[in-house]
């Protein structure tokens, strides 16, 4: 989907399809058969833009086999489906039945993941449509913190160093700019955004900057207005936006929100909780961990790192922080100047809601994404953007 900002900037909007598992070429071409080409008709759209996840058999095959690059592409064209982003941040095995921290690896540190980021900017070169010149990729935050030294700082940095070189290179070649963005979140080296402006500053190159998911943020309990303020201050570029929720409980201490939120605690993914304390940011590795006696104090809300449905906050006594959404989104594109142009709804968190709240169906999946975009794009243009057929 496409907006037209006051100022004549085109901003693009997606969903992420890390929602839907595939490891191969053959299971992204079924992801767009079976998922995406029904939301977008859903939407009553004769376009829909998608943010690809890329594993790293399927973008090995696409940047090994061209006739496989040019099969995606129009296999993108005939759905009317568009790609002007990637998720780089998983490198396999997102589907499993237990990630957790796998999801971290390989990191900065390790030679595979500056290959697989490399590689997904080349399929991106050749994936864009033909009127877009600009491409993003996210990725994680350089590393899971634990184990993270100053002999990882400069094995990250230096690999950081090397992909814009060859994005720079990338750029000589086909005449389309990509750019990576380090995507804080809860646990790792760069948990927010202010932790990512002395990595990127060192780095100082434009085509390494910043993906802010608003889960993330919220999760952290950053205020929307100040990171961004000090992003743009810094100088740090946003390359790309998550639009996304994380799961808030006002009132942890009462045994029914506790209880609430034990529904919530799922083997899949790590769900990072963290409170604000006049002590500063107090957390815990994931939800279970902070149900469990007093690891985490609950004399404040605590907020957990669960990507909730952005249309559909969880029953009471829990709830959503969508508002830190809608104000990260009003200082994002609400401004005269957008900050970014590349918006991506990412809810791959669907199939691991409590069972009551699951899709049954692809058709019950396809309805809540839709209905997803939808919020989005009503809020897009309330801010004055315009949608653009």
């Amino acid at each position: 989907m496409r907006f037209r900002h006051p100022d004549g900037t085109t901003v693009h909007l997606a969903y992420c399809t890390n929602v839907h598992p595939a490891e191969t070429l053959d299971g992204v071409l079924a992801q767009l058969r079976d998922h995406c080409e029904p939301v977008r008709r859903r939407l009553g759209r004769d376009r829909l833009g998608i943010g690809l996840w890329l594993a790293r058999d399927a973008a090995h095959a696409l940047v090994s086999d061209p006739s496989a690059l040019r099969e995606l592409r129009c296999e993108l064209d005939r759905r009317g489906l568009e790609v002007v982003t990637l998720n780089g941040f998983p490198y396999e095995g997102f589907g499993a039945e237990e990630v957790k921290y796998r999801v971290y690896k390989p990191d900065w540190t390790d030679p595979e993941r500056l290959d697989h980021t490399t590689a997904l900017a080349r399929v991106l070169t050749g994936l864009l449509p033909e009127d877009v010149t600009e491409g993003s990729i996210s990725t994680l935050p350089l590393a899971w913190r634990t184990g993270y030294d100053d002999g990882s700082a400069d094995k990250a940095r230096t690999a950081l160093l090397t992909l814009a070189e060859r994005l720079d290179a990338l750029q000589e070649l086909t005449g389309r700019s990509v750019r990576v963005g380090l995507e804080p979140e809860p646990g790792c080296v760069v948990e927010t955004t202010g932790d990512a402006i002395t990595p990127l500053a060192s780095i100082s190159h434009d085509r390494i900057g910043i993906c802010v998911d608003t889960c993330h943020l919220a999760a952290s309990f950053e205020d929307p207005q100040t990171a961004l303020d000090a992003l743009t201050a810094a100088r740090v570029p946003v390359v790309k936006t998550q639009l996304s929720a994380a799961l808030h409980a006002e009132h942890p201490h009462l045994p029914e929100v506790r209880e609430a939120l034990a529904a919530f605690d799922e083997p899949r993914f790590l769900h990072q909780t963290r409170t604000s304390t006049s002590a500063g940011l107090r957390g815990t590795d994931d939800l279970g961990e902070a149900l469990a006696g007093d690891a985490l104090p609950d004399g404040s809300p605590w907020r957990a790192h669960f990507h909730v449905p952005l249309h559909a906050a969880p029953a009471t006594p829990l709830t959503s922080t969508l508002p830190v959404l809608k104000s990260a989104l009003t200082r994002l594109v609400g401004g005269p100047h957008p900050l970014t142009r590349h918006l991506e709804v990412e809810t791959y968190t669907w199939q691991a809601l409590p069972p009551e709240l699951r899709p049954r169906s692809r058709t019950q999946l396809a309805d809540g994404i839709a209905a997803e975009l939808t919020l989005t794009r009503d809020l897009l243009t309330d801010l004055g953007l315009k949608e653009l057929p």
